[in-house]
This record gives structure tokens, sequence and C-alpha cells, in this order.
């Protein structure tokens, strides 16, 4: 992928999201599924000003879901676990 607005999709707020961004500064986002490491690293640091010291991916199956009589699946996505340097931060939630 060459262009970086793409690559992050969107941040993930959850529970273990919020339990990493306190214990270890670490930051969860759903990225493009062609995106590399590199490219995300890259693109976090562009976007939100801040230095990345580690990412790790994951592919996520979509599940099999069911509506009445008709099957169905979501689709597949990839998650991004982004460490950051110490005393950097993202704030997710600057307008609320």
């Amino acid at each position: 992928m060459k262009d970086l607005s793409k690559v992050i999709q969107r941040p993930l707020v959850t529970e273990r999201g919020t339990d990493l961004r306190e214990k270890y500064n670490q930051y969860l986002f759903e990225v493009a599924t062609a995106a590399n490491k590199h490219e995300i690293r890259r693109a976090i640091e562009h976007f939100f000003g801040v230095k990345v010291t580690d990412v790790r991916t994951l592919n996520m199956r979509g599940k099999v879901k069911r509506m009445g009589k008709f099957s169905g699946k979501r689709a597949d996505w990839k998650k991004a676990i982004v460490t950051l340097a110490e005393g950097d931060s993202i704030d997710l939630f600057d307008n609320v």
C-alpha cells in the first residue's frame, strides 16, 4: 500500500485495549488487510506525531452468522497492536 491514509481504518476501543493502554502504552487499531508492519508504523507516526517502538499484527477471521435459515460470513479483517515510546500517547477522545 502506498497511500498512508488508507492504512489505518479506525481505533479499537475495548476493555482489553484500555488495559493495554494503561499498563503497556499499547493501542489497538483496525488496519487494511494488505498493510504490513512498516506501513502501519509510518502511518501512526505520520498522523499522530508519536514514536512507535513495536507493531504486532493479527489476521482476524470473520464470524459465520445466521439470520433465520440464511447464513452468511462477516468480512475478514486485520488488527494491529502498536506500542509507543515512553512518554508518548495518543488522545483518542480529544473532542468528547
